[in-house]
């Protein structure tokens, strides 16, 4: 297994452009507030890279682009109901959103608000059934503990909703939408609860459209990566090499990590569904491109220049400016082509963000 204390920043030591570079004009309109039904009707803007040649297709049309030898790589962490509504002892309301176990009964979450919020005070469930004592706070993040008779995973089911970006606007917990986002913020392929938001490349794909590509001969294998809250965190900093990445687990599976090792070695193709294949795989690679399977966390912040030695093509949704994602998309395709991209899909009035449409960049 691989060290849980391993943290690679590849690009840490290499100067990037400023930060401002990845700022793009988004109309609120364009952020897509609803999926597209079904799942792989949503649009594909479809870019290579060496002739910056485009198409606009949709995701249905995957099984015509890929190529029969590709080895396409998904990432199968599940969400969790993560997002949480407690009452503290005053009445007021709080807003928990449960990161990740530190201990079977204790968890490190997010509070918003947290003011008067200190250590020892007890945050209720609405029907009183349920009190967590904050076991210590700052900034923000606290430690939970659950009282032994309640089981975490059970209370999160019976208690928590869909950790939906704050983007997505929902008037929860009395949305009537609650039921359709807890099934459709979700991958049909998500089997390894621990995500906080959802890895949004895979939302695209339907079970019909995974046969269809296994027919075509596109091998599928996955990896996890729990994402965090730091996927939706802007970049601040003015130049992005003082940003640093909040660490994520993963986990790449002996017989994920031979398949890809196969294919490199056949020079075959990885298509990563998603960024966070892109960090997964880059991390668990060694210096001369060959993958370790394992558990891990990563740290990995990928900007303009890197050298990518696992990634030979991406589905990718539209993200935010600023953003880590887009920085590492700009990295594979090279940010003024992927900003010129991204202006022609908003005149296209392409759907942006988590249930937005998305790009194949090959």
């Amino acid at each position: 297994m691989l060290d849980h204390r391993f943290r690679l920043q590849f690009s840490e030591t290499v100067n990037g452009p400023p930060t401002e570079h990845f700022d793009f004009r988004l109309p609120p309109e364009l952020i897509a507030q609803q999926p597209a039904e079904p799942r792989d009707a949503a649009r594909l803007f479809h870019l290579k890279r060496a002739t910056g040649e485009r198409r606009h297709v949709h995701v249905r049309d995957l099984p015509h682009i890929l190529r029969p030898d590709d080895l396409l790589v998904v990432n199968d962490s599940r969400v969790i109901p993560a997002r949480v509504f407690l009452r503290k002892p005053t009445g007021g309301r709080v807003e928990v959103l449960f990161l990740e176990p530190e201990s079977p009964r204790k968890w490190r979450a997010m509070l918003q608000p947290s003011r008067r919020i200190s250590p020892g005070v007890l945050l209720s469930t609405s029907d009183r059934a349920v009190s967590l004592e904050v076991v210590s706070i700052s900034g923000g993040r606290a430690l939970l503990a659950f009282p032994p008779h309640c089981e975490p995973t059970a209370f999160l089911e019976k208690y928590g909703t869909a950790p939906l970006p704050p983007y997505i606007r929902r008037a929860y917990p009395d949305d009537c939408r609650l039921a359709h986002d807890q099934l459709r913020y979700q991958t049909v392929f998500a089997k390894v609860p621990g995500s906080v938001a959802a890895p949004t490349a895979g939302l695209h794909f339907t079970p019909h459209l995974l046969g269809r590509l296994r027919r075509r001969g596109v091998q599928i294998v996955p990896v996890t990566l729990h994402v965090g809250p730091g996927t939706f965190r802007p970049v601040r900093a003015a130049r992005i090499e003082e940003h640093r990445m909040e660490s994520e687990r993963y986990t790449v599976s002996d017989r994920t990590a031979a398949a890809v090792n196969s294919a490199l070695e056949a020079g075959r193709r990885v298509v990563c569904v998603g960024t966070t294949v892109v960090r997964a795989l880059e991390s668990a690679a060694g210096s001369a491109g060959r993958i370790r399977a394992g558990r891990a966390s990563t740290a990995l912040f990928i900007y303009p220049p890197y050298r990518f030695r696992v990634a030979g093509a991406l589905l990718t949704n539209f993200h935010l400016p600023r953003s880590t994602l887009l920085m590492l998309v700009c990295a594979f395709a090279g940010t003024d082509l992927i900003l010129d991209c991204y202006r022609e899909a908003v005149q296209k009035q392409y759907r942006f963000y988590s249930y937005g449409d998305c790009m194949f960049i090959e």
